[in-house]
């Protein structure tokens, strides 16, 4: 055992039997470094990475691989979802080295006195592979490299220090915030868009939720019924489509693999994350409400049930919380371990989960020709599952009603999914993160709103009260949680998030508790993270530990940019309380933003969801009434997609209430406050209500 086996996170964890002397990044291995002149073997991964095990058999179970290590580096071990600011600076550190993509794992060497990195990669072989140089081979030459060329690493760190200075730390601008970029994006959307597989780019393909929902959005505009763009709208809600009928979608049990490797969105790398789940439940949920989709809505229920049935901590220490992914791998009945091995199928299995007893076996039939067994095997010599035929087309070929087959078809999939719970799963990395806990936060939220479905709603709940009550403390968030112990100062993103999601979460039930969070987070952002003299918000609080250089970006990567959602979240929150601060702190983050966001619109698009409200101050209805009458007004008017409008529904009981909602007092019968940003129309009562809103 080394020293990672008192850590909390499960990766982490996962290599506290290897032979390497492994440290956290902390402190006392930074110290060791500079003591004995060793240089940084930094090694950043995260639990579902296929590949991150791969190098971790190769290499460092190995020991003469371990013993080299060992002797010539001070390694480190580092969880990229526990250190998301470690993680991007050396990220970026490697693309300018290289002058290519990153990846996971990360493998860089850093400067003993200052953690400069002077040479990086992502994996390395056991043994020469495919141009790439042994791991082993490579430690002896970035030994030799340290020892002989110290003047060249110190002035290649100094160029880099420079790179990432000018990379991290936008200019202040005063530039006039227009409407321009908006446009913008959505023409490059266009351009990039694949007309007949839907999704943006070639394969491998990712979700990209934050350009559906742009498109989604520019597709309506404010106080205007129905839809202004009809092209932004199609390129959406076709790629959901795509998506939901794919391998990519789990058709048996709910929720969305990482990335497709095919352009059709068929065959996808199989881990399943957190952070993916809650930005397309939410997604899915909105276009559900925009065109009223029976497909959306079954995908925004398996969604979300497979979230609750197998995310969320039920346990006493972690009531609530959401875990964060499920491994790519599962181990088969010899103990070795294969991608996609829980998820994929035989025809011989399929048929015995399906035994009905006759010799024609009609459910299976039904089943392999809606799930793409009539096809060649696709993954392996096996079969991974996608909607391969309509329903049209299989009452057609098997004389039936479209109930019959609808019927045959989810009673094979019950007893699939439970035929398939018996194998052995996929390792599931079970450490709660905010941030990634809120995107499924505010995911639950809008699809409790949307489809009328209030466990969603009592699901994210519990999620919001296990932060609150585990880890908030005097004030400030702790990022992840594991076994009950929650530490780590967190980051940017995991109060802009939760702050979002309380938004949302906010217009689907009311609970003033939940406001005053809010108010907290809000507070708490301006003052540990806003930049005072540039505007926007660094990814590391004020008292963070001193890194290489201190992070602020504005682009969108895997997750939403954490000032753009800061932006959209302030300006909401202010809006509604009449705080003008919050309003100034989003407009500061957004024209400091402004030189990147003219450059690459499409790369912007959390920033540009701020921008479009502070150019057309969003709508902001208050509902004061009985909660009997709240609640059906609330159910007959849940179902709109209103993307620029936030509707709160505050019963007549509640009075403790910041100044600006005290003011939209309880009457007596059902009274609506509507306001466009700080304007207010006269209150609407009764009856006149539903048709103004």
């Amino acid at each position: 055992m080394n020293r990672l086996a008192a850590e909390t996170s499960p990766y982490l964890k996962q290599h506290a039997d290897n032979p390497v002397d492994w440290h956290s990044w902390d402190q006392e291995a930074l110290a060791l470094a500079r003591e004995q002149n060793k240089p940084i073997l930094l090694s950043i991964g995260y639990s579902a990475c296929h590949w991150c095990h791969v190098m971790a058999h190769e290499s460092f179970e190995n020991e003469k691989t371990a013993a080299l290590m060992n002797d010539l580096f001070v390694n480190i071990k580092v969880d990229r979802e526990e250190r998301p600011d470690l993680d991007k600076l050396y990220q970026s550190a490697h693309q300018m080295l290289t002058q290519r993509p990153g990846g996971w794992p990360l493998t860089v060497f850093l400067t003993p006195q200052d953690q400069m990195p002077f040479f990086a990669g992502t994996y390395f072989p056991d043994k020469p592979r495919q141009g790439m140089i042994s791991f082993r081979d490579l430690l002896k030459r970035v030994d030799a490299l340290f020892r002989e060329r110290q003047n060249d690493i110190a002035r290649q760190n100094e160029s880099l220090a420079g790179a990432l200075e000018s990379l991290y730390t936008p200019p202040s601008s005063e530039a006039k915030l227009v409407s321009a970029p908006l446009d913008q994006a959505r023409n490059q959307l266009a351009k990039q868009f694949d007309e007949k597989q839907g999704g943006f780019g070639v394969a491998p393909k990712f979700p990209h939720t934050s350009f559906i929902e742009r498109l989604m959005r520019h597709a309506f505009s404010v106080g205007q019924e129905g839809v202004r763009d009809e092209k932004a709208l199609a390129m959406a809600t076709f790629t959901l489509e795509k998506m939901a009928r794919g391998g990519v979608n789990d058709q048996l049990g709910g929720g969305f693999f990482r990335y497709s490797t095919d352009d059709a969105w068929l065959i996808p790398h199989f881990e399943k994350m957190l952070y993916d789940n809650g930005a397309l439940l939410a997604e899915y949920a909105q276009a559900s409400a925009a065109l009223d989709s029976r497909l959306f809505k079954r995908v925004c229920r398996e969604t979300a049930n497979w979230a609750m049935r197998e995310m969320q901590s039920a346990q006493t220490k972690e009531q609530g919380g959401y875990f964060s992914s499920l491994d790519a791998d599962s181990p088969d009945d010899q103990g070795q371990t294969h991608e996609g091995l829980f998820y994929v199928w035989t025809p011989e299995q399929l048929r015995a989960a399906l035994a009905d007893g006759s010799e024609k076996n009609e459910q299976y039939e039904v089943f392999a020709r809606r799930y793409g067994l009539d096809k060649k095997a696709n993954f392996e010599g096996k079969w991974h599952l996608y909607i391969s035929a309509d329903m049209d087309e299989l009452a057609r070929q098997f004389a039936k009603s479209k109930a019959e087959i609808t019927d045959l078809l989810d009673s094979a999939r019950e007893r699939l999914l439970a035929a398939r719970q018996q194998r052995i799963p996929p390792g599931r990395d079970d450490k709660i993160l905010i941030s990634w806990n809120a995107l499924m936060i505010r995911g639950m939220a809008l699809a409790a709103r949307y489809l009328d479905q209030p466990e969603y709603a009592e699901s994210a709940t519990r999620a919001v009260d296990f932060i609150r009550n585990t880890m908030w403390r005097d004030g400030r968030l702790l990022a992840t949680c594991k076994d009950g112990k929650a530490h780590l100062n967190a980051y940017l993103d995991d109060y802009a998030f939760l702050l979002d999601a309380l938004l949302e979460l906010l217009q689907t039930r009311w609970r003033t508790d939940d406001l005053s969070f809010a108010i907290a987070l809000a507070d708490a952002l301006l003052a540990q993270f806003e930049d005072s003299e540039q505007g926007g918000f660094w990814f590391t609080a004020h008292d963070h530990e001193q890194l290489i250089q201190r992070i602020k970006t504005y682009a969108d990567d895997a997750l939403p940019n954490g000032n753009g959602v800061a932006a959209f979240a302030l300006q909401r929150l202010g809006y509604l309380l009449g705080e003008t601060r919050y309003l100034d702190a989003a407009e500061r983050a957004l024209k400091n933003a402004w030189a990147g966001i003219n450059q690459s619109p499409m790369a912007h698009c959390a920033m540009l969801k701020a921008l479009e409200e502070h150019l057309d101050a969003s709508q902001t209805v208050i509902i004061r009434g009985a909660e009997q009458s709240l609640a059906k007004l609330q159910g007959e008017v849940s179902h709109r997609y209103q993307p620029h409008r936030q509707m709160f529904f505050i019963p007549d009981t509640i009075t403790d209430l910041p100044d600006m909602l005290a003011a939209k007092a309880p009457q007596q019968q059902l009274v609506a406050y509507l306001c466009a940003g700080m304007s207010c129309a006269p209150p609407v009562y009764g009856d006149e209500i539903l048709k103004t809103i």
